[in-house]
C-alpha cells in the first residue's frame, strides 16, 4: 500500500488513530460532500479494500488505514488489489469515481454516480453536441480558453486544431530546454508500459490522474463521459475535452519535472506531484465551474436549481408536463 496522502492536504487515519463511529447509514444527496470540496485522489495497490460503517478500510502487510469515503474524490486501484461488494457500496453511496488502473497506470476502467438527481446538465450537453453549430461554439470556446486574450471566434476547427498542435509542440519545447529532459514525440504501447522512456511513462501517468478527476468532475454533475464536442467516438470523448484545458499547466510540466528528478519509482513520484498541483491549482473547483460555462447553465453559485428528485414527462409541445398523475382518467364528479 503507497501514496495514502491527499492532494487536498488532509491525512488518511491509521489503525492508531480510531475508528469511524458505528450505526452509519447512506448518506442523502444534499448530505454529500460538494466535489469541488472533496479529495483528489488516492492511490493503492497490492492490499484489500474493504468497509468500516462509512468509510473505506486499506489493508496489506503493513497494516491499515481508513479513507472517509464522504469526502474521497476519486479511488485509484493498481495491480493486486481486492476490493469487497461492501466497500463498492459506500462507495457507490458517497458518490465517489473508482478507476482501476491497469499496469503501470495506463489503462484505466471507470465507475461513478451523480452527486444530483437532475437531468438538466446532461439533457443541456446533448442539445448543445447534437448541433452542429452549437457544437463548434463549444468547442470554440474550449480553445478559447486555452488561449487567453487570442479572438477564435471565427477559426474553423481544421484552424483550431492546429494553433493547439503548435501551442503543444512549444510547451514540450520550452520544458525540454527547462528541465533538460531530452524530448522527440509522445510515443507509447498501452500494452507495455516499459517499453516507453522516462518522460513518455511520467506523462502516462500524470494523464492518468487528469483523466481520473475529470472523469469524476464530469460524472458528479449528471453529465455524459461520451458526449465530445472536441473529441468524438469514445465512450471518454468529453473526459478528454475537460482534460485538455488543463495539461499544459498541470500533467505535462509535472511529468518533465519529474523525470528530470530521475526518480527510481516515476509513477508514484508524478501521481503525489498531481496531487499537489490538484490541490495548489484548484483544479477540481476550475472544473466544475467550467463544465458548467461551457455548458451556459446553472446559477451564480455553480448550484444546480432543479428541484431534487424531480422527475418531469416529456411533451412534443410543452417540453415538459407533471409526472405522477393519471393522465387520461376522468373525474367522477
Amino acid at each position: 500500500m503507497n501514496e495514502v496522502s491527499s492532494g487536498s492536504g488532509a491525512k488518511l487515519r491509521s489503525r492508531n488513530a480510531g475508528r469511524p463511529g458505528k450505526g452509519a447509514k447512506a448518506p442523502e444527496l444534499g448530505e454529500l460532500v460538494r466535489f469541488e470540496d472533496r479529495i483528489s485522489f488516492a492511490y493503492f495497490e497490492h492490499c484489500v479494500i474493504n468497509r468500516k460503517d462509512n468509510a473505506i478500510t486499506v489493508t496489506d502487510r503493513t497494516g491499515t488505514v481508513f479513507v472517509p469515503a464522504a469526502s474521497l474524490s476519486v479511488l485509484m486501484l493498481g495491480p493486486g488489489t481486492n476490493v469487497t461488494h461492501q466497500a463498492m457500496t459506500v462507495i457507490g453511496e458517497n458518490g465517489a469515481t473508482v478507476i482501476w488502473v491497469g499496469e503501470r497506470g495506463v489503462r484505466t476502467y471507470a465507475f461513478g454516480k451523480p452527486l444530483t438527481h437532475s437531468s438538466r446538465l446532461l439533457q443541456q450537453q446533448a442539445r448543445l453536441v447534437s448541433n452542429t453549430r452549437s457544437r463548434l461554439a463549444v468547442a470554440r470556446e474550449m480553445y478559447q480558453m486555452r488561449f487567453p486574450g487570442e479572438d477564435v471566434s471565427a477559426l474553423t476547427m481544421q484552424q483550431l486544431r492546429g494553433r493547439e498542435g503548435a501551442r503543444i509542440r512549444k510547451v514540450y519545447r520550452t520544458l525540454s530546454q527547462e528541465t533538460g529532459v531530452v524530448w522527440d514525440k509522445r510515443t507509447y504501447n498501452p500494452d507495455d508500459y516499459d517499453a516507453g522512456n522516462e518522460i513518455n511513462k511520467a506523462l502516462s501517468a500524470a494523464h492518468t490522474c487528469l483523466y481520473a478527476l475529470a472523469h469524476a468532475a464530469i460524472v458528479s454533475l449528471g453529465c455524459s463521459p461520451g458526449l465530445g464536442f472536441v473529441h468524438v467516438g469514445h465512450e471518454r470523448s468529453f473526459v478528454y475535452d475537460v482534460a485538455d484545458l488543463y495539461k499544459a499547466e498541470s500533467s505535462i510540466p509535472i511529468a518533465f519535472r519529474t523525470a528530470a528528478d530521475e526518480p527510481e519509482d516515476i509513477g508514484s513520484a508524478v501521481r503525489k506531484a498531481m496531487r499537489d498541483a490538484v490541490y495548489d491549482f484548484s483544479i477540481l473547483d476550475r472544473m466544475v465551474k467550467d463544465i458548467r460555462i461551457l455548458l451556459d447553465v446553472g446559477g451564480e453559485d455553480g448550484e444546480d436549481e432543479e428541484p431534487r428528485d424531480h422527475v418531469g414527462l416529456w411533451d412534443e409541445k410543452l417540453q415538459e408536463v407533471e409526472a405522477g398523475k393519471a393522465y387520461g382518467v376522468i373525474d367522477d364528479e
